[in-house]
């Protein structure tokens, strides 16, 4: 997966004020200069007044130096309508770490699916995440959420499959396997099936697949 650069997202109603929005933002900002904050509100005033309080802050921000040209270059904000269009805002964005303040955060706890890891309710940050609370903080970026996780003891583990068919089942997926192999043009995979329907259909009758004729001797 991609691991990097850090992004942030803030989903928000109008629950929050801005001063507090600022700080979860920039707080993610500062990891560089190329480090992706957004917001998106269903507040039109929230959405107008963030970055007055974002440049206040930066004034008094020691690693400004990163956080602002981050804010400056990687920054958005972005009104929607409901709280419908903010979480499919949050999933087309898939942002590495999606933090959720909002009057009701469970829905979108139920109802997005795009996130390295999710911060559900003012209460919890992604500093938090980092630095105390879990889960583990390599998580993926550059929207690589819509089809992987975070970093977890199973992407160390090597996973193995088998199949096994009984005759009857062979014949069975042998046949459609022929159908769809010969779709494709792959005529040697679907003798493949063939074959086997060939040698273990109890009735060839007229109804064997005309490939399955040139095996029966």
């Amino acid at each position: 997966m991609f691991a990097g650069p850090t992004e942030t997202l803030v989903m928000c109603d109008d629950s929050c004020d801005v001063e507090m929005l600022a700080v979860d933002l920039l707080g993610q900002a500062e990891h560089g200069v190329n480090s992706p904050a957004v917001l998106v509100t269903t507040s039109p005033e929230i959405a107008h007044s963030i970055d007055a309080e974002v440049q206040r802050q930066l004034k008094l921000l020691s690693t400004a130096d990163a956080a602002g040209p981050a804010w400056r270059d990687y920054g958005e904000v972005i009104l929607v309508e409901n709280d419908e269009e903010l979480a499919a805002v949050g999933d087309l964005i898939a942002s590495e770490h999606t933090q959720i303040i909002h009057k009701t955060p469970e829905y979108f706890l139920e109802n997005m699916k795009n996130y390295g890891s999710l911060f559900v309710g003012v209460e919890t940050n992604v500093a938090y995440g980092d630095k105390n609370i879990g889960t583990n903080h390599t998580l993926p970026t550059l929207k690589a959420s819509r089809y992987t996780g975070g970093l977890w003891v199973g992407k160390f583990m090597k996973t193995v499959t088998h199949q096994s068919c009984t005759k009857e089942a062979s014949v069975k997926v042998g046949e459609l396997c022929s159908r769809i192999s010969n779709y494709e043009g792959m005529i040697a995979h679907g003798y493949q099936g063939d074959i086997r329907v060939a040698r273990w259909k109890k009735d060839h009758g007229d109804d064997v697949l005309p490939n399955v004729k040139r095996w029966i001797h």
